[in-house]
């Protein structure tokens, strides 16, 4: 974590404000000069990095120097920190006199009451953290002389030299030669691999196919290309063959004089090389292997492939490796990428047998055997290594010794399974690595969620804005880079944006990342907290994970705890949390307690001043937060989700200047405070609840001085809650991507369209749901929302359906206990009766993107009206004609579908729990026989769950 540690500690330092604490300490100290002296040695420490991180691997000594630096620049980064803490206390305290200014002498809170911080405190706060830089910036200093004995720099003549590139990790040459013997699975991808590259494609650009292979270092990518490039039936296919191992630099030269081969000339000068190239494939078909291929730079690539292209005859093949996703987007061949898994437990134990047991008999060690390849989770390449360690075992007590460890504490597995992984990660930035590396928090097989990860990074300053850029944008690309590179798997994407919104992490790949920060993550079960491994590893844990902590207080008494930045409990039953525990992790940034029975905090939380993220989600017990908690200032993210007993929160909460993110779905609290809108850095609020007659209540026109992106959704409690407030909230303005808004206990039909209208969100808004609106008419905006996608209306005591045809991008269409509709007729589809779609200019289509559409718990629904005469051929209109999926779903009283339905390319039927239009639609009858000779290709399900 070093190099990135290092960068956001240099980003922090170049945007630090030497005025504000200067004027306090400057005849005492040269606070400026300290400052810039700790940056400039640290950038010139910085220069050698990479060549110390990799050195620190096989170099105990190494690794010692480079945890001292980590220990210095952590500390400058709290000092930091401390120094932006006292900014943000003013202004805090403007803010609360600017307010108080404003309100009657009876009714203020003052930030003082809760918080003591005078004149003098702040002259001493200055000139302690002036001192603390002094003395870091000498430590700082010693270290670094310290560098002349790891050879990391020379100085000669007081001139610094630059360093050597540091030697990177052995890139492995490969060939097209495969043993087969040693291959075991895979038959199936190979059968596709090899139908792509034999079978005629449409998908062909001018002639020229290519087929990327994407997975982790060592699952196989080459293996499985050798055994197609070895098949007589590809041999026989292709005029010409040719394999280059391509790794990294991506060198166009070197790549076409080895597909020019004999005839490549001994110039490079890059056309003549190109030229040859090209004569050399002139009118064949040609197979062009890629092998392990790196580079994201479509200018490289495009060069060598336009020749390819030109000069190759059609059904030419290039069939590429890589372990990033961002290649195969670079080559716009996604299409034909082959993503490339696991194997499964059997097939990795033959290799693992194979290994082991070449010459001697497998079934004295054949229970333990399998236990054994358990750790290597599908990757061919550990059961490949595992075994080969195991050969020359012959004792029980060895293999059993094997079993118990760590994999990443076998040498052979660091050797040999790490070597690749190595590869992939020392191709990251520093930002990325440590954002990779922060994984290392949490125990194998755990779900990340996209945004709580970013969170967590951005609570650690591994994610820094950049620019005009938010910290999440960046935290995204981060995100998307890790997943690009194969770092993640097991993907769950969101429905409505086809954005990745969870995923796992190999287990390889995860005992990688606890490898390399064995010092500073560490995950302990409850009852192995005085194991040797915690023992040794005392203050060095930076980030504590704790599973299984049985009911009762939080008790960490095997290690100093001072150091920490990170503590999560998984798993557990915790019930208190003791004062002075909390007082000793002064320099915590993350704490997440979510799961556990906790009914309060204490109120020293407020001293713990590093904090940024804190996670109490689904303490079911919560009853109250401490006003101490928002003096938290650097706080980014507070999540109270599924907190039911808490009512209340503290009046102050206006008070956390940082908060971004804010979530308090299905959490008791009915009210937040006012103080919430004046919270301009906040982006994610799940919900906001609004109504009732406490004008001390955060109210919805609040809204409007807060940075929401995302989603939103807003419950309107009431009717107190008038046209004017709504409109004060300017939705416009906020470009959600997500919008709901819920009414509950409304009894003014007129008050509640009222408003709707003047909700009127941003016009780009894609997402939209609207519950318990129980007025005769939908809002008048809906038509102007032009990029809408998705909408879901429920529980409308009253309204008809709007005519919802109309909206050109709608993908998805969800109708819900609409109590006041018992018919549905063209006017849904936005016509004005049965015969206008006769007289259309200029041709109409109505619902022309709907993919997707459900009625569902329509109680009262009697009649879906057809469109009289209306063929596809003959008229001016067209409908629904991307319609692939119907749920109808306990809709007792509906009697029939319309004809038009029947004419769209509608593949799913569902009709659940609908007995009417269950026995109308009866497999055998009469209609049945009509709707199957319309639509050939509809799939009826009459039975099974919704969900």
């Amino acid at each position: 974590m070093a190099a990135g540690l290092i960068s956001m500690l240099l980003d922090r330092l170049a945007s630090a404000t030497y005025e504000y604490i200067e004027g306090g300490v400057k005849q005492v100290l040269n606070l400026k000069e300290d400052v810039e002296k700790f940056t400039g040695t640290l950038e010139v420490i910085q220069a050698v990095l990479e060549d110390v991180e990799q050195r620190q691997v096989t170099e105990a000594s190494v690794k010692i120097w480079l945890d001292k630096l980590k220990d210095i620049s952590y500390q400058m980064v709290d000092v930091l920190d401390e120094w932006n803490t006292n900014i943000l206390k003013q202004q805090v305290e403007k803010q609360e006199r600017e307010q108080n200014d404003l309100v009657p002498p009876n009714k203020k809170v003052r930030f003082s009451d809760f918080f003591s911080f005078r004149k003098d405190s702040r002259e001493i706060l200055r000139r302690d953290i002036a001192l603390k830089i002094k003395n870091l910036n000498d430590k700082l200093t010693e270290i670094y002389e310290e560098r002349i004995r790891y050879q990391f720099l020379r100085k000669e003549l007081g001139i610094i030299q630059q360093p050597q590139q540091p030697q990177q990790p052995q890139r492995p040459q490969t060939a097209s030669y495969v043993n087969m013997s040693e291959i075991f699975g895979r038959e199936k991808e190979q059968n596709i691999l090899i139908t792509k590259l034999l079978g005629d494609s449409s998908e062909e650009e001018k002639g020229l196919l290519l087929i990327p292979i994407v997975g982790m270092g060592g699952m196989g990518k080459t293996t499985l290309t050798q055994l197609a490039y070895n098949d007589d039936r590809v041999k026989s296919h292709f005029d010409m063959r040719k394999w280059v191992c391509v790794s990294d630099p991506f060198d166009g030269i070197k790549i076409a004089k080895a597909i020019s081969g004999d005839y490549a000339p001994s110039s490079n000068e890059l056309d003549e090389v190109l030229q040859c190239m090209s004569r050399s494939i002139q009118g064949k078909r040609f197979l062009l292997v890629l092998d392990d291929v790196w580079t994201d730079d479509r200018e490289k690539w495009e060069k060598l492939k336009v020749p390819l292209i030109q000069s190759g005859a059609k059904g030419s093949r290039i069939l590429v490796t890589t372990r990033k996703h961002v290649v195969a987007n670079m080559m716009r061949a996604t299409r034909n990428m082959i993503n490339l898994g696991g194997l499964s437990d059997e097939y990795c134990l033959s290799i693992f047998n194979h290994m082991a047991f070449s010459d001697r008999d497998v079934h004295e060690f054949g229970d333990i055997s399998k236990e054994i390849v358990k750790k290597c989770k599908g990757l061919p390449l550990a059961a490949k290594t595992l075994g080969s360690l195991m050969h020359n075992k012959t004792k029980m007590g060895e293999w059993k010794e094997v079993l118990n460890s760590k994999i990443w504490a076998l040498e052979k597995v660091e050797q040999e399974v790490f070597q690749p992984l190595f590869l992939s990660y020392y191709d990251l930035s520093p930002t990325i690595k440590s954002c990779l590396l922060y994984c290392a928090t949490f125990p194998k097989d755990y779900e990340f969620q996209r945004d709580d990860l970013i969170n967590l990074w951005m609570a650690q300053d591994y994610v820094i804005s950049k620019g005009n850029k938010e910290k999440g944008t960046t935290g995204g690309a981060v995100f998307d880079n890790l997943v690009a590179r194969s770092f993640f798997q097991d993907f769950e994407k969101d429905s409505d944006t086809g954005t990745i919104t969870s995923c796992k992490m190999h287990d390889i790949v995860h005992d990688f990342v606890q490898f390399l920060t064995r010092n500073e993550c560490l995950i302990i079960d409850y009852g192995e907290e005085t194991t040797n491994e915690s023992k040794v590893l005392g203050d060095k844990v930076r980030h504590l994970t704790l599973r299984y902590v049985p009911e009762g207080p939080l008790a960490i008494s095997s290690y100093n705890c001072k150091k920490l930045r990170t503590l999560i409990t998984f798993g557990s039953r915790i019930t208190t949390i003791d004062p002075n525990l909390i007082l000793q992790l002064k320099c915590l940034r993350t704490l997440n307690l979510s799961g556990n029975f906790i009914k309060e905090l204490p109120e020293e939380i407020g001293e713990l001043i590093h904090l940024r993220h804190i996670d109490l989600s689904y303490n079911l017990y919560l009853e109250k937060l401490p006003d101490t908690i928002c003096g938290l200032y650097n706080l980014s993210t507070l999540s109270l989700r599924f907190c039911f007993k808490l009512k209340k929160l503290p009046e102050i909460m206006g008070n956390l200047i940082n908060l971004k993110h804010f979530y308090v779905i299905s959490c008791g609290v009915l009210e937040l405070p006012k103080g919430i809108g004046r919270l301009t850095s906040l982006q994610t609020l799940d919900v906001c609840r609004c109504g009732g007659d406490n004008d001390e209540a955060f109210q919805i026109g609040d809204l409007r001085k807060l940075n929401l992106k995302g989603r939103l959704e807003i419950q309107l409690v009431g009717d107190a809650t008038d046209k004017s407030e709504v409109e004060k909230a300017q939705l416009w303005d906020k470009k959600l991507f997500h919008l709901t808004v819920g009414f509950r206990r409304q009894t003014n039909s007129g008050s509640s369209v009222k408003i709707l209208n003047a909700l009127r969100p941003h016009p780009d808004l894609e997402s939209l749901e609207i519950w318990d609106h129980n007025g005769t008419t939908w809002p008048n905006w809906m038509q102007s929302l032009h990029n809408l996608r998705i909408l879901a209306l429920g529980k409308g005591t009253q309204c008809e359906l709007w005519p919802l045809g109309k909206l050109e991008c709608l993908e998805r269409l969800t109708l819900w206990e609409m109590e006041g509709v018992r018919k549905v007729g063209v006017e849904f589809l936005g016509l004005e009766d049965q015969t206008s779609f006769r007289i259309r200019s200029p041709p109409l289509i109505l619902f022309p993107k709907l993919k997707q559409l459900s009625f569902l718990h329509m109680e009262e629904w009697e009649e879906w009206e057809g469109v009289e005469e209306w063929t596809k051929e003959d008229s001016e209109i067209t409908i629904m004609p991307c319609l692939s999926e119907l749920t109808i779903y306990h809709c007792k009283l509906l009697k029939a579908l319309p004809d038009f339905v029947f004419k769209t390319p509608l593949q799913t039927l569902r009709i659940l729990e609908s007995e009417r239009l269950s026995e109308r639609y009866q497999e055998g009858n009469g209609e049945w026989a009509k709707i199957s000779a319309t639509n050939p290709n509809i799939r009826i399900q009459r039975r099974g769950r919704l969900w």
